[in-house]
């Protein structure tokens, strides 16, 4: 939309072709004199086009997608030139543009497009979008070279790609990929693949053949893990890393070089999910279900939106891979918009090692012979000491960190409190002879007394890494004891007897795999307030399964009857997402809706919802308490799948009217939030 400026704001003159500028001749531009102009200002209602003139010594830089930094209310600031025109619409007199601050195109059309449809969708603010896309600029970057063909930076094998005919359609998938035709994949890594080396060859193949590959993952140790992948089969320059541990310099030259199509196969945490590739054939999350791939700030965009949203766009394929699945990504694959990409009963049931529960009520831990030793059931001590003999290491995945994480009383149970705060008391490192300390004040209780049955007895409800691994050092001596937890994580253990703690997604490899697997305290994964507790238990227990040799066992610490207990007995991650998918449904929570929410003072709240034109059937639950005291409290609105957008537009509105009023209390609004409680 075309907006006039103030006449206050902009007041030079313009007069046959001649602008006079602070004093200064300016020649405006004989060629679309009028350029239109994004201000990264990051206010709502300042979130759309201004038009200013273009100097004819500007003309040839001042390109769509360009940065120029212009004058507005007074002040400079910086802003992307959208498209360039021969008249304006704005009745009053226009400004020049400053400077252009780089020729480069920065913002290209296919990146446009993304970040509109992303606004809509998130009720945000473009240049909030922008600000994570587009690193600022470094001068020395663009002296680099980042033009010399992606072919000249080194030599690529012809990539093995016999890992995918595992899968159901594997090998139609990917000579779909290969030949440029739309196809889109839920796949669930089978038990015992290399995830990376598959992903390797396709992209590898895909890149040779002269298309774009854009690879998406959680943290850091992924991309390692992917690029050591790649190495086998592509020179190091020939893979482009995008994270936040570079800095200001490589980030942008980096950028730079994906842009002019140098940068083929790009490999990055969520914000490369943004990288603007040339021809991207295909675009691949990983692992969708971490929450570790959704952005932080404003306005808290997923990964894998960004790439579904581009896949769409620029007709890429996509891959939405895992060991689990997610219930978002079910719902692509009920829809049709996505297929699986599974492998068949036979081959799972060949590969993957023997999964079995044991429960863990205090009852069957307590009548254990065992589970005073080392607080497992006898099922999975014989199963660690097997691998043992066997000089296999043993995976044991523990849900917390630290040493003894919380107490009860050893009586009736009731949570240990602080009697100064009322926090959660647990004991510290130091092992048994320290003194219970609260977690939150740091005050110790050395004569604890439950005010419930005036016990003293206490006893421990969720033991971390430090005390499992004593216990477990105890139980199974002489092995050694390898911790990967925390700031201490392993990328890989050597084989051999060794028994191995590791908190979820810290579980290092073994060479040759691990000879066995328990889980424990699945409870305190399960028991979370969470909706997505089940659904990120299960993802966390198949990564860590798919790690064992198939000749060895993984033993699962729960109730067997659990439904999540029993679809990874099966291997059957689909299957859960879809039960978790119509769990949803019944409730009507996402993804079988879409939901906003909007948290600020009461106060502020009520003034936004009377403001705002919710799309039909759209529904206002709430408010409830927050324990943010800047936010306090939080609405929901919960809208039909099909006023997605809708319901997007009308709540970036409502903020654009909020800020035109000067309303200027804090108000955040997190659409399909990963906690909605």
């Amino acid at each position: 939309m075309r907006t006039a400026h103030s006449c206050i704001e902009y007041a030079s003159v313009v007069s046959g072709g001649q602008a006079t500028m602070w004093g200064m001749p300016e020649t405006l531009a004989t060629d679309n004199p009028v350029a239109r102009v994004l201000p990264l200002l990051g206010l709502p209602h300042l979130d759309r086009p201004f038009d200013y003139l273009v100097a004819e010594s500007d003309s040839e830089a001042a390109q769509p997608g360009v940065r120029v930094r212009i004058r507005f209310a007074g002040r400079l600031v910086d802003a992307l030139v959208l498209e360039r025109a021969a008249t304006s619409d704005h009745e009053g007199k226009l400004r020049f543009i400053e400077r252009v601050v780089s020729p480069e195109v920065v913002y290209p059309e296919r990146m446009r497009l993304l970040i509109d449809a992303l606004a809509d969708r998130y009720a945000a603010t473009r240049s909030d979008l922008i600000r994570t896309a587009i690193p600022p600029r470094h001068t020395k970057a663009e002296e680099t070279d980042t033009t010399t063909a992606w072919e000249e930076l080194g030599e690529a094998a012809e990539p093995d790609l016999s890992a995918w005919s595992a899968y159901e359609h594997g090998e139609s998938f990917v000579d779909a990929v290969i030949g440029g035709t739309l196809a889109r994949a839920a796949w669930q890594i089978a038990p015992g693949d290399d995830w990376a080396a598959a992903l390797a060859a396709l992209a590898t193949k895909v890149a040779k053949d002269g298309g774009g590959v854009l690879i998406v993952v959680p943290d850091q140790t992924d991309v390692d893990t992917v690029d050591v992948a790649l190495r086998e089969l592509v020179g190091p320059r020939q893979i482009t890393t995008l994270t936040a541990s570079l800095g200001p310099q490589a980030r942008y030259s980096r950028f730079l070089s994906v842009l002019h199509g140098q940068g083929r196969i790009v490999v990055g945490t969520r914000s490369a999910g943004f990288a603007p590739v040339e021809k991207l054939q295909l675009a691949v999350v990983m692992f969708d279900g971490d929450d570790s791939l959704v952005d932080p700030r404003a306005p808290y965009t997923h990964a894998r939106e960004v790439l579904t949203t581009r896949s769409a766009i620029e007709k890429a394929s996509l891959i939405i891979g895992g060991h689990a699945r997610t219930a978002e990504t079910q719902l692509l694959v009920e829809s049709g918009w996505a297929h699986d990409l599974v492998a068949p009963r036979a081959t799972v049931r060949a590969r993957s090692p023997f999964i079995h529960a044991a429960g863990d009520s205090d009852f069957a831990l307590e009548k254990d012979p065992r589970a005073a030793a080392a607080r497992i059931p006898s099922v999975a001590f014989e199963a660690a000491r097997k691998a043992l003999a066997a000089d296999k290491p043993v995976l044991f995945q523990v849900p917390r960190t630290g040493y003894v994480q919380s107490l009860a009383c050893g009586n009736c149970r009731e949570p240990a409190r602080c009697r100064a705060c009322n926090g959660p008391l647990g004991l510290p490192s130091g092992g048994e002879a320290a003194a219970p300390t609260c977690r939150w004040c740091g005050r110790m209780d050395s004569s604890y007394v439950c005010p419930v049955c005036g016990s003293h007895r206490l006893r421990a409800v969720v033991l971390g890494t430090q005390r499992t691994a004593e216990e477990l050092g105890r139980a199974f001596a002489p092995a050694k004891v390898i911790m990967s937890w925390g700031e201490k994580i392993l990328k890989e253990v050597p084989g051999g007897p060794a028994i191995v703690v590791a908190t979820p997604g810290a579980e290092p490899r073994a060479s040759g795999g691990y000879g066995a697997a328990v889980l424990l305290d699945t409870w305190a994964l399960l028991g979370r307030p969470d909706m997505r507790a089940s659904e990120e238990a299960l993802a966390k227990w198949m990564g860590a399964a798919g790690l064992v040799d198939k000749q060895g066992d993984v033993v699962v610490v729960a109730d067997p009857a659990l439904p999540v207990v029993q679809h990874l007995i099966r291997w059957d991650a689909p299957g859960y997402a879809a039960h978790e998918l119509e769990a949803r449904r019944e409730v009507r929570f996402p993804p079988a809706v879409h939901m906003a929410a909007v948290d600020s003072p009461r106060e502020s709240l009520t003034d936004f919802l009377a403001h705002i034109d919710l799309p039909p059937h759209a529904e206002v639950l709430g408010p409830v308490d927050l324990a943010d005291e800047t936010y306090q409290q939080r609405v929901l609105i919960r809208a039909p799948l099909s006023t997605r957008t809708a319901l997007g537009k009308a709540l970036r509105a409502a903020n654009v009217n909020r800020a035109t009023r000067k309303q200027e209390v804090p108000l955040r609004i997190t659409v399909n939030p990963m906690d909605i409680g």
